[in-house]
């Protein structure tokens, strides 16, 4: 008798336990990224000559969305872990926030293909947007695109009476908030339009850049390193498309009823989203020759400044 009655305990902290690995796993990578956000952005910020390059503006423009992505992700990871229920008026601009920025992903990633195919193949006929001075109507355009398609989403939401927008509490998940089967159709139709539109435009810069380097005998390293970013970007794509691989794993809860659902939730967190965002900025940024020298002339002062305050003695 005593054993069924502790079981319910054991149970209780068990879920507790697993939640805390689960935060203790997250926290540790988010606050990684943004230490490594935060250099090259002070980067950008203090040697002015990369802002005056679209190519540059467009990266920083991707290292801040991002960034929102990530922050707006584990706040939603971290008040569902801790069954922590919001108000629609403040759960909804989250989500908002959260399908936008995953959204404006690749649309940046085409853009900055685009750039790319028009700064090797129209080297002196570069239309007036894509000068460094103007990037940022396509920008504007960029986050307008990306933002429409959250707002039809959250509109066509059925409103129940008895849920109050400023009071009656929610878990805040897109399943729960947004669960019309119209919504979920609506948001896997938009999410491969984007991803198969991107995708073709990085396919085509692609072969253009690899058909212009055939043609060119003279300048052939820049060509073959605007190739290969563009093949980069077609990686970083990849990455992103790993978060539609979650309904593959969820299959697995039904092949192994001992794994718990929330277990697969987070491991296609972890996996399927978390790192990749983790990586996408951080491998296109050190690659780049000028960042990453810069980026180790900014750690290497920071060591320095800190040396002298650890080798003190009292």
């Amino acid at each position: 008798m005593d054993n069924v009655t502790a079981f319910p305990g054991n149970a209780t902290a068990n879920k507790s336990l697993s939640v805390i690995i689960k935060i203790c796993v997250v926290i540790p990578f988010f606050w990684v990224f943004l230490c490594c956000i935060a250099v090259m952005l002070h980067i950008f910020a203090w040697h002015r000559q990369f802002l005056e390059t679209s190519r540059y503006i467009l990266f920083a423009y991707m290292l801040i969305n991002d960034t929102l992505q990530l922050l707006s992700s584990v706040l939603l990871f971290l008040f569902v872990m801790g069954q922590v229920k919001l108000a629609l008026v403040v759960c909804i601009p989250l989500l908002f926030v959260s399908t936008a920025t995953f959204q404006n992903t690749p649309l940046i990633l085409a853009t900055m293909s685009l750039e790319r195919y028009i700064a090797i193949l129209y080297p002196l006929q570069r239309p007036a947007a894509w000068s460094s001075d103007r990037i940022w109507i396509i920008i504007l355009s960029l986050w307008l695109v990306s933002c429409v398609f959250p707002f039809i989403d959250h509109s066509m939401m059925k409103h129940d009476p008895a849920v109050d927008a400023l009071s009656t509490p929610i878990l805040c998940k897109a399943t729960v908030v947004n669960s019309s089967p119209i919504q979920a159709v609506f948001r896997a139709a938009v999410s491969v339009l984007f991803f198969a539109v991107v995708a073709v435009i990085i396919f085509f810069t692609y072969v253009r850049i690899l058909l212009q380097t055939r043609k060119m005998r003279q300048d052939k390293a820049s060509l073959s390193k605007a190739m290969h970013t563009v093949l980069l970007h077609g990686f970083q794509l990849l990455l992103c498309m790993l978060a539609f691989t979650s309904p593959i794993t969820e299959t697995l809860t039904v092949l192994h009823p001992n794994w718990l659902p929330e277990d697969i939730a987070f491991f296609n967190y972890f996996c399927f989203i978390l790192i990749p965002r983790f990586l996408s900025p951080l491998i296109y940024g050190f690659r780049d020759q000028s960042l990453r020298h810069y980026m180790g002339k900014t750690v290497f002062c920071c060591s320095n400044k800190i040396k002298p305050f650890v080798g003190s003695k009292l």
